[in-house]
């Protein structure tokens, strides 16, 4: 058997080194000054990206091959769901009984085999230039949040439009959008007395003290905006301003708060990271966030395996692909089947849109390493699903041979589920923006969104 596309999962603390801008002190006013310039996109909607980082096998969940050679189909078995016809990996028999209210997309393909470039297809729609092997790059174009949020402007809710719970994937970067437009990082919400990062005020931090603090910092603008000579500085009280607002606006509080919901409710989603992740998700959505990503890498933490979906067959680690599956799917079951049921109770299905992917399928075959079984990364094909969004739910769109190896009907690419996205976020993606050269270079190059969901 080959040696892996990769050595395997990477370390915890390199899923650690994502920016983390904190709405507070100086970074707050950098989060908003580049928000001035609004296009078109006024529709209070939102999406929640689940994002399944390490490349989720697309026959351990939605695209079984119950009929293929034992060394293709794996060891686990199907399990009918509520579309008719459609069967998906028996570790999923809650999402099976939601599947009306879902979208299965069979057929995502690209062609970068290495995590970042393939998270950089999927989260940006651009194809990396120099591809790294190594999953050492970053994205040389702002993500879709990123684009979201300069786009939308101002949330006249005071809210940032673009959170990452607990951060934003680490490969992505804001690029020529500025770090202002970057994921606002809501830290572990999971944990007791779980409070968002530098929104509180610090304790003594009241009245007098805040306005003191205010005129201090007016002072130093004055003094700032003496030695510029671009007017690079005009309109920094006006967000200065704003971020103040922000961090005395009860209602900015209030929906980071997971303590106001009931605990019955908390205790349905789970009390572990992606249940309580997928909550606060839902409270941001209601609150007028624009985009939230859940970095789902593991549901607990700490967790010394299966700490990502990159499923390799790893004797060091005792990583086994069925094992890892299992293991995510009660998690994710839990915490994502609520979400779905929560989402649709209260009404918000066609204000929200559920997306659930990583960044590339696994290998077809499926492999045994002193005893441990595994699949290798596979960009040609993989299996995500959408759900809600006024969007087109029940059904599934594409298909892959009988090998799961690649599309066989109907393959769509990263831009259309991009260009779908867009669309309900009411933003244009063939929109223009200059880069770094002064180039325009428009969000996503085909912009077509999936006919089939809309």
């Amino acid at each position: 058997m080959p040696p892996p596309a990769c050595s395997g999962p990477a370390t915890r603390r390199e899923f650690l080194r994502a920016g983390t801008l904190a709405l507070g002190g100086l970074t707050l006013p950098q989060l908003l000054a580049a928000r001035e310039q609004a296009g078109n996109a006024t529709k209070p909607t939102s999406v929640i990206l689940f994002w399944m980082w390490g490349g989720p096998s697309q026959l351990e969940s939605w695209d079984p091959k119950p009929q293929a050679p034992s060394e293709y189909r794996g060891p686990l078995n199907t399990i009918p769901t509520k579309i008719p016809g459609l069967d998906i990996c028996e570790i999923f028999p809650r999402i099976a009984q939601l599947a009306d209210k879902l979208s299965f997309i069979r057929s995502v393909h690209h062609t970068m085999d290495a995590h970042n470039d393939g998270s950089i297809e999927m989260l940006t729609g651009k194809t990396p230039t120099r591809p790294d092997p190594s999953s050492q790059a970053h994205s040389e174009h702002p993500d879709f949040g990123v684009i979201t949020s300069r786009l939308r402007g101002r949330n006249d809710a005071g809210m940032p439009q673009y959170v990452g719970i607990p951060r934003q994937p680490f490969m992505i970067r804001s690029a020529y959008l500025g770090a202002s437009h970057a994921a606002y990082a809501s830290g572990d919400p999971s944990v007791e007395k779980y409070s968002a990062p530098n929104l509180q005020i610090a304790a003594g931090m009241e009245g007098s003290r805040l306005d003191h603090r205010r005129e201090l910092l007016a002072q130093f603008d004055n003094f700032r905006r003496d030695l510029d000579l671009n007017n690079s500085l005009v309109g920094t009280s006006d967000f200065q301003q704003h971020a103040f607002q922000i961090l005395t606006s009860n209602r900015v509080a209030h929906a980071f708060d997971l303590s106001t919901e009931p605990d019955q409710l908390r205790d349905k989603y789970g009390r572990h990271l992606w249940g309580q992740s997928c909550l606060l998700a839902r409270r941001l959505a209601e609150s007028g966030v624009a985009v939230i990503t859940i970095d789902a890498l593991a549901p607990v933490v700490p967790n010394p395996r299966y700490f990502s979906w990159d499923d390799h067959a790893i004797p060091d680690y005792k990583w086994d692909i069925v094992e890892a599956m299992k293991f995510r799917a009660l998690y994710m079951e839990q915490a994502v089947g609520t979400l779905i049921e929560d989402l649709y109770e209260r009404g918000l299905d066609q204000q929200v849109l559920l997306v659930a992917m990583g960044e590339f399928g696994r290998t077809p075959r499926y492999y045994d390493l002193k005893g441990y079984g595994g699949r290798n990364h596979w960009p040609q094909a993989q299996s995500i699903f959408m759900s809600g969004g006024g969007l087109r739910m029940g059904q599934v769109i594409g298909a892959t041979n009988s090998k799961a190896e690649h599309p066989a009907e109907r393959p769509v690419t990263p831009q259309e589920v991009l260009a779908t996205i867009y669309h309900h976020l009411g933003i244009d993606p063939s929109h223009e923006f200059l880069d770094f050269q002064g180039r325009p270079i428009p969000i996503l190059n085909n912009p077509s969104p999936i006919q089939e969901l809309l």
